[in-house]
Parts: C-alpha cells; structure tokens; sequence
C-alpha cells in the first residue's frame, strides 16, 4: 500500500481531502514532502521527473518573484499584475503536465508577506473563478507569511484568508517565529536570534483560532531556521523544539494522535539529514527547497558550457573543423536540458533523504 492508495487522484494535481489524506499518510509512515520552488517549465519538469523516478509525492511551489518571472521579466509588476498572471500561467502549465507523471502533485505558492498580500489578493480571485467552473481552485494551497508582524495581527489576519479559502477546501500554510537569511527580496538577516524560535504557546493560539474554521492549515514554526547556505556550525536548529509544540497542544485539546499540528521545515538548504529526520519525526510534512536547488540546476548548465566551450563560442567552427556547425551544441534545448538532469538528481536526493522515495 502506498500514498496513493488513500487518494482519489492518484496522479497530478490533487486538492482538499486529498491533501489532508496525503499528509495525514505522510506523518504515519514517517515522510516529508519536498516543496520545490519553480520558476519555469523547465524546473517544473525536472522537478516532476525526480519524484516520478522515485516513486514520491511531490509539492511544486511558486514565489511572488518565481511567478513574475513566469509572466517575463521585461512585465510591468505594478499592483502584482505580473505576479498574479505568472502564478495563474504556472498553475494551468503544471496542471496540464503533471498528470503524465503518475505521482499526486500539491500545487503551492510561497512566503507571501503583508506587502505582497495583493498578489494572494488576486490569486484567490482566479481560484475562486476556477471552483465556480471546476468545482475546485487552482492552487491547492496557498502560503500566508506575516511572521514578521505582531502575533495576534499574524493570527487574525490568516484566520480571515482561511475563512475565504475553506469553501474551497484550499490548504493554507501560515508561518510563525521568523526564518532569519535573505530569499526572494525578504531580508532577515539582522532579526534577533530569539525571534527564530517559535514558543509552544502561540502554536496553540493558532490551532485554536484556526482549527474551527478548517482543518487545512500547517504551521511553519521557527525553530532557528534561515534561508541560504552558511557555513556548518553557524546555524543552530533545534527541531527537539517542534516535539514541545507537538505535545502541548495536544495536552490543550485531548488529541488522540502525538502529532496534531502539520509542521512545515523552511529555511533547510544546507541542513544535515539528521536535522531533517528529527524534524520529520516531530510532524514536519513539508520541507522547502530553493538554494541547494538553484545552484545544482546551475551546476549542470556550468559543467556543459565549460567543457564545450570550444563548441558554443562561434556558430561556425570548433575543434573537429574550421567549417563544423555548432548549433547542437548551443541549441538551448540542450544546455538547459543539462540543468534539468542536475536538478532532477539534487530533489532525488531530497525524497530520499525525507524517507518520502518509493510512498506512492
């Protein structure tokens, strides 16, 4: 029996139940789905061929900067105009690809802070025009981040966007305790290091306020996380803290299950498969990838152009002969093609470092 067993999609984009049903499944065999942060078809499919390979549930996520560069860099963004367009253009592509992968897919968008809450805005309103003609939303989820607001504003205001949501049955992800480093434009680099960690306490008042109004909602809590690469030693996660969370609020709320609260791990690029494995035992579903995953695509566009750079600095001519075309070899369909593969064994790496390879 595997994942897909509990589903009534079994392939593409699932929503509502099924998510609630893949994450429950998640947490009783022990798995975390990675969330990849895609910014093109191109990641999009290096992303789906990993998890298709491995036989894994995937999350494929899109930034307020990864949509505008859907819609194209040369786009106004004015009033999140861009934004909005490339989430909506990124959604209809994944949703038409994915199906042919044979893995269940969970559609996302990423931090959304109280600056950019016009572009969640506007994406709501084009889920809300696909459930009326569909019956349900184009994303699966969405993610609210105000953890850089006052917590009870953090609270009241993503209780707000679930009660629009939850007729949708659209998962929302909200976070809690600030992840510190720089990503997409947000910079906590200077935060006070106590603000990484979440307390026990505001964990509960969340799961209060927002578990009567749906149960699709997951907590990214601060456990001294931080977006970007550092070097070992200079990042402190404790993921003993998410047991605490784990446990109070189920003494709250008389839970019969240990693990009543849906974790989310962000900031992990970097991270050891230990902090990973702890964090997962703890209830953490989800874990964010972007930086590690930037620079393997990188990586395999680097290596391609170094080694035939003999072959892509003239249409005409390389080492073979004077009067040798070149062109596949600087066919971008080639080249990107090589970033593809490098991406596609780094988010392999993921899943099976998650435990989440061979769950479908």
């Amino acid at each position: 029996m595997g994942a897909a067993d509990v589903l009534s999609r079994k392939s593409g984009v699932i929503y509502g139940d099924d998510v609630l049903k893949l994450f429950n499944y998640a947490q009783e065999h022990n798995f975390a789905i990675p969330a990849i942060n895609v910014t093109s078809s191109s990641t999009v499919v290096g992303s789906l061929e990993a998890a298709r390979d491995r036989k894994a549930p995937i999350i494929l996520q899109v930034s307020q900067g990864g949509a505008a560069y859907f819609s194209g860099k040369g786009v106004d963004n004015k009033d999140q105009s861009a934004s909005i367009n490339g989430s909506v253009a990124a959604a209809h592509y994944i949703r038409a690809v994915a199906p042919q992968y044979g893995i269940p897919v969970v559609l996302h968008t990423d931090h959304c802070a109280k600056k950019l809450l016009p572009w969640l805005d506007g994406m709501l309103d084009a889920d809300e025009k696909q459930f009326k003609t569909t019956g349900e939303p184009l994303y699966s989820s969405h993610m609210i981040d105000l953890s850089e607001e006052p917590v009870d504003y953090n609270i009241k205001t993503t209780a707000s966007y679930l009660k629009r949501m939850a007729p949708m049955k659209q998962w929302l992800e909200m976070e809690i305790g600030i992840t510190g480093g720089e990503e997409d434009g947000v910079n906590n680099e200077s935060v006070d290091n106590a603000s990484l960690y979440t307390q026990p306490e505001d964990i509960y008042e969340i799961y209060k306020t927002l578990h009567p109004i749906s149960p699709y909602f997951s907590i990214a809590a601060g456990f001294g996380n931080v977006h970007g690469v550092y070097k070992p030693g200079n990042v402190k996660l404790h993921p003993e803290l998410l047991a605490k969370h784990q446990a109070h609020v189920k003494q709250q709320v008389s839970s019969k299950t240990d693990k009543p609260v849906y974790l989310v791990f962000h900031g992990g690029s970097g991270s050891g498969k230990k902090e990973y494995t702890d964090a997962i035992g703890y209830g953490v579903v989800k874990v964010n990838m972007d930086t590690d995953l930037q620079w393997a695509y990188t990586c395999g566009i680097r290596d391609y152009m170094l080694g035939k750079a003999d072959y892509v600095k003239t249409q005409v001519g390389n080492p073979e002969g004077a009067d040798k075309p070149n062109k596949k070899y600087y066919d971008p369909r080639v080249w990107v093609r090589e970033g593809e593969k490098t991406m596609t064994k780094r988010v392999q790496e993921a899943l099976d470092d998650f435990n989440a390879s061979g769950q479908v």
